[in-house]
């Protein structure tokens, strides 16, 4: 399927958001039991080009669902696996909200339960930050990293600030991804919702970017105003090596709605991974 211009989203690629478990477009879904929780992971086919798994970790409130359209199109050359975080999308709900860093070890453990590590990890907003503290953490299990519109940014700080933020995006968005956040939010529960935004202003991301020692890429949507270009120039110089890629025509949900743009610039970020 021809992927939309950037900042758009149709109904057929909303549609294949929606379809799991049910295979569709080459995307399967399996179920694995991780540190005692039922973890749902979204995943494609191995395309046996040798290249090295890419690993998508979602935002908050959110889950594999949204995004599906990187994950084709980044499948073409890549295994790509998806999975939904602890209490969100199909994954099972544990009866307390995880903080960043837990979730950042279920994700180490969930690496090792798929042996997929050394892996690229690209993480999405609030997923960003649990990738950045897997990195920091455990840098043996993450081969390159993506931090994509990450959270939390400052100067906004806090639950108002980032939810004016994001009412600001919402107006910026392809509308048809609301059915998906709906269904998301409905899935995860609010106050699991409200439990992690409190954990994510509450982290200081900057202790774990300037520990990171992976090649990484910093990519954002140049409408984004969850992640203004001070913040995504701030993260890229915290962690050595950076590099920053704006997608024009995009806000915050860039992995929805500018998916062929973000998997060029992954791809752009493994190839001198791979002469090492």
């Amino acid at each position: 399927m021809r992927p939309s211009p950037p900042g758009r989203f149709r109904a057929a690629e909303l549609r294949l958001a929606l379809a799991a478990p049910r295979p569709a477009a080459g995307l399967t879904s399996e179920w694995r039991l991780v540190e005692g929780l039922r973890t749902h992971t979204r995943r494609s086919v191995d395309p046996g080009t040798g290249t090295p798994p890419v690993v998508l970790v979602h935002g908050l409130a959110v889950s594999h669902r949204y995004l599906t359209p990187l994950a084709l199109a980044l499948s073409a050359t890549h295994p790509v696996y998806v999975p939904d975080l602890p209490g969100f999308g199909l994954t099972e709900r544990p009866s307390t909200a995880y903080d960043v860093f837990r979730h950042a070890a279920h994700l180490a453990a969930w690496l090792s339960a798929y042996r997929l590590s050394p892996a690229c990890v690209f993480g999405h907003s609030f997923g960003a930050e649990v990738a950045a503290a897997l990195a920091a953490c455990r840098p043996d299990l993450v081969r390159a990293l993506v931090l994509a519109g990450p959270t939390s940014d400052p100067a906004a700080r806090s639950r108002r600030r980032q939810f004016g933020r994001f009412l600001v995006d919402t107006v910026r968005e392809a509308k048809l991804q609301a059915p998906i956040l709906l269904r998301d939010v409905w899935d995860a529960r609010p106050w699991r919702v409200f439990a992690m935004l409190t954990d994510s202003v509450g982290n200081e991301i900057e202790a774990d970017l300037v520990r990171i020692t992976v090649p990484t890429l910093v990519t954002a949507g140049a409408r984004d105003p969850i992640v203004p270009p001070s913040w995504r120039e701030q993260v890229a110089r915290l962690v050595p090596d950076a590099r920053v890629v704006t997608v024009p025509g995009a806000a915050h949900n860039v992995a929805t709605t500018a998916p062929a743009q973000v998997a060029d610039a992954i791809r752009s970020l493994l190839t001198p991974a791979l002469r090492r």
